[in-house]
């Protein structure tokens, strides 16, 4: 349910909260994803929760560990859980009250999402505001395909493309700050290109997507005197970790991830468009 765990993208010590903690509940079925089947008679309490994290940060604290953050992940997606709004704001108060100190820094709140909850429009506001709030939500958006043969082959979910867009671009345009993150890796499926990985098409697809997102959150129009922030930044990261379904999905090269961040950085910079993209391998 609360677990401490080293996050190569974080950087460090992030305190990760799985609010599926009996089986995996996902509107996505990615054939790289890491979570193995599994059924618990654990069920998701929020007292326990709170008490679990309020533990495990004073257990970091006491061992003088930075906590980079408090992440959101877990067996699923964390906005299909009925507990999703209360767990974040109760995580929100432990944060502010155990790892954030007076000189404004300490841990992120870290929300890892498919963008599948951004259809109710309940969480969608939700994560609007508490993505615009002072130490906010730090949102990490999955977009791992532009056309429809490389999303179904990554996504493989009856979730149509199109509408999902649609809400990603809602969100966008709202200027709620959020980062792009990009699984890049090999599949053994038709849609692939040349030794597995995503073919041209998509690669430039996915770039004028990303580039398309990043523009429409610079010139989003929200609140006056409240500026929004837009797409943060761009993670394109490999796959580093075993999964039920190997080798169906394999790391790429390291080249390939580099590839894909160089075209992107070349189009944001032709589009006059600062967002730092960064790759992990």
């Amino acid at each position: 349910m609360v677990y401490p765990v080293y996050s190569r993208r974080s950087g460090g010590l992030s305190i990760g909260i799985n609010l599926f903690p009996d089986r995996k509940v996902c509107s996505f079925n990615c054939p790289y994803c890491e979570v193995f089947p599994l059924e618990t008679g654990i069920v998701f309490d929020l007292e326990t929760m709170k008490t679990a994290l309020r533990r495990e940060i004073l257990a970091a604290l006491k061992r003088r560990l930075s906590i980079r953050d408090i992440c959101f992940s877990g067996n699923g997606e964390p906005t299909l859980s009925p507990h999703f709004m209360d767990a974040l704001r109760a995580a929100r108060i432990a944060r502010d009250e155990l790892a954030w100190d007076k000189s404004g820094g300490g841990a992120r709140l870290v929300l890892i999402t498919n963008g599948t909850g951004l259809r109710n429009p309940e969480v969608f506001a939700f994560l609007r505001a508490e993505a615009l709030a002072d130490r906010g939500l730090h949102i990490w958006l999955k977009i791992d395909a532009a056309t429809g043969s490389w999303y179904k082959a990554m996504g493989r979910t009856d979730f149509p493309q199109g509408e999902l867009l649609s809400r990603i671009r809602a969100f966008a345009a709202s200027g709620a700050p959020f980062t792009i993150q990009t699984m890049l890796c090999k599949l053994a499926d038709p849609a692939a290109g040349p030794e597995g990985l995503p073919p041209p098409e998509e690669s430039a697809a996915w770039v004028r997507l990303v580039t398309e997102l990043a523009d429409t959150a610079r010139r989003a129009d929200i609140t006056p005197g409240k500026m929004g922030r837009g797409v943060q930044g761009v993670q394109i990261y490999g796959k580093a970790r075993p999964a039920p379904e190997d080798p169906l999905a394999e790391a790429a090269p390291a080249a390939a991830l580099d590839e894909r961040a160089r075209l992107l950085r070349a189009s944001l910079e032709g589009a006059g468009i600062a967002v730092p993209v960064e790759v992990y391998p």
